[in-house]
């Protein structure tokens, strides 16, 4: 029995992979996961009312959707206005939904499977996905057979083509690429932290082991991965430091998780140096991971390559209009507009990809403004229907803010999972979003 379990929930971990990090096949181009998941979650959603196993759709789905639309209404505005085709954002409020109806199939999966889905179970299955990916990464750069079978099988990773990853030699897992996975796994180190804490007054607290293990995996392949993962690795490890110092309940407990981390870290160390000296591959692939720390240890600054790049990036309106409604842009008008007679910029419109930038000129303040409150309204109906985690929810909210600063991306993929749960004990007003 147990065995069978433990089957279902590996199964689990690959289902949420499927909708946390979705990807094409090759075989079926133009279905993601993400969207097959959704079209699930519409019946499974439409046969639990039907059973009355869960209640209409909640006030706070409908204000959501509302805000959403706005987004939405703001990109087809600015497209319109601006005489341009790149309607990018225009549908956002069907990407929202797309993500809930995938994120309904996997609290779902979870409820049948553990009985009950709370924010402890659904963070735990978000640790292993970014585990498996991590080890996912090192296993198709490692064998030529198994990357060689990925690529036959996968049409891309994360948003982005196989071809442009060998390319540029980065490493991928499956749907896990770039900026996209650095901002999640980023979302999920803070998870981490939090849960940690949590369980250390808990009899479960010997596991702490497991989420400190993860939590160097996810670090060190993560930011190999994408440089962005550091963002969550700061922000758990302030976390955590807080987290210690505020904590008053015991002595024995005020720093078990510090105590505890540093010994893994000594060991994570010793390793890292280890296949440092031994591997070239991993000597290379950690340094273009940790670079800003490398040029600090020997040249005194912090400098990486994608800093500088994107010092080159900041460029503003130099006019009213795009400062309200913006240019209608978002990608390179030259690859995909017969009527644009403008320059062909490298890269993104405008030769930027500073996410705020790129909102700014696609649609101007009036939608970076409401793709910002958009983006608060889910933070804090997650935080009101959560208040032991408010804290958690706040530090995604803030990674979000602080990714924008370098690529233009929304983690509303991890705010998604939570708004499908119903915290159990907290009586009738703590409903899930549909």
């Amino acid at each position: 029995m147990k065995l069978l379990k433990l089957i279902a929930m590996l199964f689990l971990v690959v289902l949420t992979s499927m909708f946390f990090f979705p990807f094409e096949f090759t075989f079926l181009p133009g279905v993601n996961t993400k969207m097959a998941l959704a079209a699930v979650g519409l019946v499974l959603f439409a046969l639990d009312l039907a059973k009355g196993r869960t209640a209409s759709l909640s006030r706070p789905f409908f204000f959501l959707s509302f805000l959403a639309a706005l987004v939405s209404l703001a990109a087809f505005a600015s497209a319109v206005i601006n005489h341009t085709n790149d309607y990018t954002y225009a549908s956002y409020i069907v990407s929202m939904w797309v993500w809930m109806g995938g994120a309904y199939v996997v609290v779902s999966a979870i409820k049948w499977l553990h009985g009950e889905a709370t924010v402890e179970i659904v963070g735990n299955y978000l640790i292993a996905v970014c585990v498996m990916q991590c080890g996912l990464a090192i296993m198709i750069d490692t064998f030529p057979l198994f990357k060689e079978l990925v690529n036959q099988l996968v049409l891309g990773q994360g948003f982005v083509e196989n071809d442009a990853l060998e390319k540029a030699n980065r490493l991928y897992g499956i749907g896990c690429s770039l900026d996209v996975a650095g901002t999640r796994f980023s979302c999920v180190l803070v998870i981490l932290a939090f849960l940690s804490m949590k369980i250390v007054h808990t009899e479960k607290k010997q596991w702490i082991w497991l989420y400190l293990l993860s939590f160097f995996a996810i670090s060190v392949i993560g930011n190999i991965i994408a440089r962005t993962t550091i963002v969550g690795v700061g922000l758990a490890m302030l976390v955590w430091l807080i987290g210690a110092v505020a904590d008053r309940q015991a002595d024995g407990n005020r720093f078990f998780i510090l105590q505890r981390w540093i010994a893994v870290g000594i060991v994570a160390v010793i390793v890292c140096s280890v296949l440092y000296s031994e591997s070239p591959v991993f000597k290379d692939n950690f340094r273009f991971g940790f670079e800003g720390f490398f040029s600090l240890a020997e040249t005194g600054r912090w400098e990486t390559n994608s800093n500088n790049i994107l010092k080159n990036m900041i460029v503003f309106p130099d006019n009213l209009h795009t400062w309200i409604i913006g240019d209608g842009y978002l990608e390179n008008p030259f690859n995909r507009d017969m009527n644009y007679i403008g320059p062909n910029f490298g890269g993104y419109y405008m030769a930027t990809d500073i996410g705020y930038l790129r909102f700014l000129f696609y649609f101007g303040l009036v939608g970076l403004l409401l793709f910002c409150v958009y983006m608060v309204a889910c933070a804090n109906e997650l935080m009101k229907r959560f208040p032991a985690y408010s804290w958690m929810f706040f530090c995604i909210l803030l990674i979000n803010f602080i990714v924008w600063i370098k690529v233009s991306t929304d983690i509303f993929v991890v705010m998604a999972i939570f708004l499908c749960l119903r915290e159990p004990g907290n009586g009738e007003t703590e409903e899930s979003l549909l």
